[in-house]
């Protein structure tokens, strides 16, 4: 099924439309507790395998923000500091996101398109061979974007009888460059799809996350630019939003003068891994830069349509449970993902008296987390920079942030009341 523009601007501009009210809201209304905040950040500290923690946190409009930080930043034991910048992993996806929807834009691609109308034969060819039937061809831009292709994860997936690519690498398996075609050859060669396409536009499709579906993203962005990813990053999102201390690992460096990034942990072992993490394209920043980003997004300031960023939360679909260990460290579900951003929220019959609202925005491998609550008007950002911590954005940041700001804020009515019934249900819908 083709993926549609959306067909009036009163629908393009709901999600921009609920951040301008909330951001009127939040300019009266909402209190940030700073001290329940830092408990926070302690106890995560406090957790095994996490060594530092980092937390910011700020109304939509700007006009209220915290930000703290716990444990050691390096292992010598240097404190944590709001402004050391750390590795956002997956979170860069949106930025990803982001550029590929402004080619959509000014029409120089279509989500509709297959892979080969924009990349090379060597990246595209025979990297979806299910039950001997290659799919490869029906594979489009907006599979990608929906994580609805089906392909396999290079970085994630294991080969019969072996181990993944992030696994060797976190085991001592020595650093490594990483080109887009080894990337692809693995996915072609070593590693088994998982379903076949499926419709990007249906909330019923399957949907797995997938970091090849990035990696060709990343491919096609060059392609279509004929510049380096950090140089196009750099034009149409860093340097517009004013993302001081963001820059691309090995090959830019920050706007503003910027402290030495914290360092990355996989349990008891400090990451050095600097090959593999810049053939990445890993991006460093701050909680600060990061939330600017997120305002600048979900206030339609990259994008010259507001109709373009309601394509990136048109169409939840929801991750399914983790069969294999792969996905186990993948998002699952109650996660859902739209075109370049995941929405989460707990069920009701998690929280029946209390019900978390949702939020939107990104996660990253290393428990980084960038997001929006509509219901509060706030956005936060953060990491602890473990490998091992999986689930920690879900399990207890989201929860207890969200918790915090509900009881600091009893007595006042929910900046969510104040959003439009479009808006709601663009954006804030029950899970």
């Amino acid at each position: 099924m083709r993926i549609k523009a959306i067909a009036s601007s009163k629908e393009g501009t709901q999600v921009t439309q609920s951040v301008t009210q909330a951001t009127q809201a939040a300019q009266k209304q909402v209190r940030i507790p700073g001290d329940r905040l830092q408990e926070l950040l302690e106890h995560l500290v406090g957790r095994k395998g996490i060594r530092h923690a980092i937390l910011a946190i700020e109304t939509i409009d700007g006009s209220v923000s915290w930000n703290g930080a716990a444990g050691a930043a390096y292992a010598d034991g240097t404190p944590m500091s709001p402004n050391i910048p750390y590795f956002i992993a997956s979170v860069d996806k949106l930025y990803t996101a982001t550029v590929i929807l402004k080619l959509y834009e000014q029409r120089r691609l279509s989500l509709d398109a297959p892979l080969s109308a924009y990349l090379p034969p060597e990246l595209t060819d025979r990297i979806h061979v299910r039950g001997g039937v290659d799919h490869s061809d029906q594979i489009t831009v907006g599979h990608l974007l929906s994580h609805t292709s089906g392909l396999a994860d290079y970085l994630e997936d294991r080969p019969r009888g072996g181990r993944s690519l992030i696994e060797r690498l976190i085991e001592g398996g020595g650093d490594l460059t990483l080109s887009a075609e080894s990337a692809m050859s693995t996915v072609r060669d070593d590693l088994a799809p998982h379903f076949p396409p499926q419709d990007p536009m249906s909330e019923r499709s399957k949907v797995r996350y997938c970091d090849t579906n990035y990696h060709l993203l990343i491919a096609i962005i060059e392609a279509l630019h004929r510049r380096p990813l950090h140089e196009v990053f750099n034009e149409l999102i860093f340097a517009p939003v004013g993302m001081g201390h963001t820059y691309s690992l090995g090959v830019s460096e920050p706007l503003a003068p910027t402290p030495e990034s914290a360092t990355l942990w996989a349990g008891d072992q400090a990451i050095d891994l600097p090959q593999i993490l810049v053939s990445l394209r890993s991006i460093y920043s701050t909680g600060g830069d990061q939330i600017a980003s997120l305002r600048a997004l979900l206030g339609g300031e990259l994008f010259d349509d507001p109709a373009t960023l309601g394509l990136m939360t048109r169409c939840w679909k929801r991750f399914g449970l983790p069969l294999d260990m792969a996905a186990l460290r993948a998002p699952s579900s109650p996660i859902e993902y739209g075109f370049g951003m995941m929405r989460f929220a707990l069920p009701r019959v998690y929280t029946p008296f209390r019900p978390i609202p949702p939020v939107i925005g990104h996660t990253g491998s290393t428990v980084s987390w960038l997001f929006y609550c509509p219901h509060y008007g706030v956005l936060f950002a953060g990491t602890v920079d473990e490998v091992s911590a999986g689930a920690t954005p879900f399990r207890i940041i989201v929860p207890r942030v969200l918790r915090a700001i509900e009881d600091a804020n009893r007595g006042w009515q929910n900046v969510g009341d104040t959003l439009t019934k479009a808006a709601k249900e663009q954006v804030n819908a029950p899970v």
